[in-house]
């Protein structure tokens, strides 16, 4: 039995690709290596469509692994109609790329565009991970109307950063300087991601391999373990721009919180959040604990905001099957059901 799980185990090591990415999808807009994808609900039930936004540093496939392993059709089966923005993979060519332009070049304008598309003046944003924290301040800064907001173990307090606490005083104290660096380099490569990623959760990096030994001799587990592995080891490149302005604006001043902080040289005022507001957070992430995502509840306009801590880790709101609970019943409580289309 025991020789039967380790060679299930192996076997799973050396598995081929596993495809990713399946739910039905079409390409409405394109911006250099960004895509704004479209997936219809085939029901749908709310004139709100949702619109997403991933991380800068991890491929958006993490929301959509597998059939029936995948949040967005979680959302397209209880009727809404789901847009994403995919940042794609950026070439040494965009290394001058900024966080503000992420904001305003690729969010604002693929927001604009999934608003004409879905003939609707507002839509609700969820934002994952960094991708939260830069959906943030988009809907802060945006002309345009939202709904909803909500926010998926998102940093606001960079202060609260796990081990990033000692790099945020050494860049403070002038001691870590990645300016040159970066801008030497041009591009922060995906290996620099995964393993400062690693150095933070460390055991819990390695600790998934332990659990596909012990089920090894499960398929469904195993088939969902594949998935799930290829996605944390498939970090992209960030331009040095980008990293730069993340290390210093973000976490070193801490600029979201403390204030201070400019898209294109204008000033960022949370207070013009006045959207609905939820923001999800977890008992057990070593990445993004709830220190870093509750702060910006005393941040915004927002009358109606709530916070929601779970039991789970980083991953696990939005690697699953349907939506955390009790997203299902807030987004319910706060869109309007469809009555003709547009």
């Amino acid at each position: 039995m025991v020789l039967k799980r380790f060679s299930h185990f192996l076997d799973a090591l050396s598995e081929d690709e596993i495809p990713v990415g399946l739910s039905e999808k079409y390409p409405i807009w394109k911006k250099n290596k960004a895509t704004l994808w479209y997936y219809p609900s085939k029901h749908r039930k709310f004139k709100e469509p949702i619109f997403l936004i991933y991380s800068v540093v991890n491929k958006a496939y993490i929301l959509d692994l597998a059939p029936s392993l995948s949040l967005i059709e979680a959302f397209t089966n209880a009727g809404y109609d789901t847009y994403l923005i995919d940042f794609g993979t950026p070439g040494f060519e965009d290394r001058n790329t900024t966080i503000d332009d992420y904001i305003t070049k690729y969010i604002e304008k693929a927001y604009t565009r999934a608003l004409r598309h879905a003939c609707t003046n507002e839509m609700t944003v969820i934002g994952f991970c960094l991708g939260g924290s830069l959906a943030t301040v988009f809907a802060a800064i945006t002309d345009q109307k939202i709904k909803n907001l909500i926010l998926a173990v998102s940093p606001i307090d960079f202060s609260q950063f796990p081990i990033f606490d000692k790099w945020q005083k050494a860049l403070r104290d002038g001691e870590v300087k990645v300016d040159d660096f970066i801008d030497t380099i041009g591009m922060v490569p995906p290996d620099f991601i995964k393993y400062g990623t690693r150095l933070i959760v460390a055991p819990v990096s390695y600790s998934h391999y332990l659990a596909l030994l012990n089920r090894s001799d499960d398929p469904k587990y195993r088939e969902k373990w594949l998935r799930m592995n290829k996605w944390t080891l498939d970090h992209i490149p960030l331009p040095g721009k980008a990293f730069n302005q993340l290390m210093n604006d973000y976490v070193r001043d801490n600029k979201i919180v403390e204030g201070g902080l400019e898209v294109n040289g204008i000033p960022v005022d949370f207070r013009n959040i006045t959207c609905n507001l939820l923001v999800f957070s977890t008992k057990y992430d070593p990445l993004v604990p709830s220190e870093l995502c509750e702060p910006i509840m005393d941040l915004v306009g927002s009358e109606d905001k709530t916070f929601i801590l779970f039991e789970g880790g980083h991953a696990s709101l939005v690697a699953n099957k349907s939506m955390p609970f009790p997203m299902e019943d807030w987004l319910l409580n706060h869109c309007t059901p469809v009555d003709d289309d547009c």
